[in-house]
């Protein structure tokens, strides 16, 4: 069973810059496709970014794409978020979690998310 932290969110301004982290349990994960995906207030859960295991493929969600970075450390069972140029409507709780391959659908059960506000 993988067990997912995430970390790395906060108050920023609009336009500024935040790293958000997911440390993942197990000895799997190098064999895994990551996401990570956001819920506004309100809202449902969208998806935002998925990376392969090997960390050569990634894909983005188009009012992401350009501005957000994903990556992954296998080495440290840990997959990134760099998100640059924020925007108030990046205001979410952040969350990774596996993905099915070929696909922006998430599986398993989530971490706590992190909370990301960007103010105006």
């Amino acid at each position: 069973q993988v067990q997912l932290v995430e970390s790395g969110g906060g108050l920023v301004q609009a336009g500024g810059s935040l790293r958000l982290s997911c440390a993942a349990s197990g000895r799997s994960f190098s064999s895994l496709g990551m996401g990570w995906f956001r819920q506004a207030p309100g809202k449902e859960r969208e998806f935002v970014a998925r990376i392969t295991p090997n960390g050569r493929t990634t894909y983005y969600a188009d009012s992401v794409k350009g501005r957000f970075t994903i990556s992954r450390d296998n080495a440290k069972n840990t997959v990134y978020l760099q998100m640059n140029s924020l925007k108030p409507e990046d205001t979410a709780v952040y969350y990774c979690n596996r993905v099915v391959a070929g696909t922006t659908s998430p599986y398993g059960s989530w971490g706590q998310g992190t909370q990301v506000t960007v103010s105006a």
